[in-house]
């Protein structure tokens, strides 16, 4: 349907605008409704298909809404951040998140996994009615480049590494001390997930096997790797600050002493990161929830069939 025109006074043409009209030029608003709903459950293919518009047409549309709900998104207050990057496609190529802490919803998303990710987050905030020096509390991974932009780009805030990164880091540890001894103990084999998964969510014999394997912790390498992931997990569920700063030392002290090489590594992150580790006592921030994000990100990706790099 053609757009009325009309003469102003000063002798200029303009077109109408019906209240029928899109947000994109040349579309309808009950074109870009049924868009953006096809769009939430269908390939841009498909909903090309369907609509009978083109594949561009379609990303066009979708990304003009994007553009205008995020202009409109007030940052200012917003004060606690969790920040974590995920695999957008094979190659390697990451996106960085970042999330309100407190209302767990995404505030700002760039590629990269570098330091430049935070600067680029810090200057969003000022495009958005915030400031970086509002944010007090960070939760992020141990990740080097993370913990340099945070120091350099948001200076009020306090950087928490969570105890879930952390238990995990002694996880990996444990399960390449069995790996290692399981090469001169075959009774070892078969142990795996006894060793890594709750003790509360084991069978009963999974149970009996633990056990056993913890009856010889003077003689097992690997049962002493357990016992220190389990007492490192006791730890960090604690609340007193001092009383948690005062046994991560001492846990780090007995790690560094044992002959449990693959959990010195992690007793040395620890000691490199305690500030940041002891944090989680007070803040309990985590970006644990990130990774159900990061999933609907990947599912987003694959559903539009297009790179979410590009």
């Amino acid at each position: 349907m053609p757009t009325p025109r009309v003469r102003l006074p000063d002798r200029r043409i303009a077109l109408i605008e019906p209240s029928w009209a899109g947000k994109l030029s040349g579309s309808t608003l009950l074109l870009e409704a049924m868009v953006l709903t096809l769009a939430q459950k269908m390939p841009f293919a498909a909903v090309a298909r369907t609509t009978g518009e083109s594949w561009h047409r379609v990303h066009a549309i979708c990304k003009r809404y994007v553009e205008l709900a995020l202009a409109g998104i007030d940052l200012s207050d917003v004060a606690s951040a969790a920040i974590d990057e995920t695999a957008c496609k094979r190659g390697y190529n990451y996106l960085t998140l970042v999330t309100d802490a407190e209302q767990r919803k995404v505030v700002f998303v760039t590629e990269g996994r570098d330091a430049a990710t935070i600067e680029q987050f810090a200057a969003h905030l000022q495009a958005r009615s915030a400031t970086p020096g509002q944010i007090t509390s960070v939760s992020i991974d141990m990740s080097p480049a993370f913990i340099k932009g945070v120091s350099e780009h948001l200076p009020n805030a306090r950087s928490t590494f969570d105890k879930f990164h952390v238990v995990a880091r002694a996880s990996f540890a444990l399960d390449k001390t069995r790996r290692l001894e399981q090469k001169t103990d075959p009774d070892l084999k078969g142990l795996r997930w006894a060793l890594l998964k709750d003790r509360d969510r084991l069978s009963v014999a999974q149970r009996a096997d633990l056990d056993a394997l913890v009856a010889n912790v003077t003689t097992r390498r690997t049962a002493r790797a357990w016992l220190y992931r389990e007492q490192l997990r006791d730890i960090l569920n604690r609340r007193q600050i001092n009383v948690v700063s005062a046994m991560l030392k001492q846990w780090c002290t007995n790690v560094m002493r044992s002959r449990v090489e693959p959990m010195k590594e992690v007793a040395r992150m620890i000691r490199k990161h305690f500030d940041g580790i002891v944090a989680w006592t007070q803040t309990r921030q985590t970006n644990g929830f990130l990774g159900a994000l990061s999933g609907l990100f990947q599912a987003v990706e694959r559903r539009a069939r297009l790179p979410c790099c590009s």
